[in-house]
């Protein structure tokens, strides 16, 4: 075999290792919503069922600056789909920042930063 068709067949299972792990990631946060001193948030999960926990870190936005104003967990049960995880904590009417984390088996599976608006 040449040299040329020897890395053509690295790169070539390189690439088919990258799709096949793109489609790894089962976990996703959606939407995010509060109500009654609680936030909640739509998980959708394409694995089986799962446990783990939620954690999420609120900063306020004040004067264009944001200032960490708590950090709250939940624990969570995913089933396959969608999930809705409730996490309890009281926050003030203002603009904030949440930043979210979904935590299995000690590792950080899904993260995102959503914008909340609470009236």
């Amino acid at each position: 075999m040449s040299a040329r068709n020897h890395v053509y067949l690295i790169v070539s299972g390189m690439v088919i290792c990258a799709l096949f792990s793109a489609a790894c990631v089962s976990t996703t946060i959606g939407n995010v919503a509060y109500s009654e001193g609680n936030i909640s948030l739509s998980v959708t999960n394409a694995g089986g069922p799962s446990e783990g926990y939620v954690q999420v870190t609120v900063y306020e936005i004040k004067n264009n600056r944001q200032e960490e104003a708590d950090v709250l967990y939940a624990p969570l049960t995913l089933q396959q789909g969608e999930n809705t995880a409730v996490i309890h904590g009281t926050l003030r009417p203002g603009q904030y920042k949440l930043y979210i984390y979904l935590i299995q088996n000690g590792e950080r599976k899904a993260a995102t930063i959503r914008d909340l608006v609470v009236t």
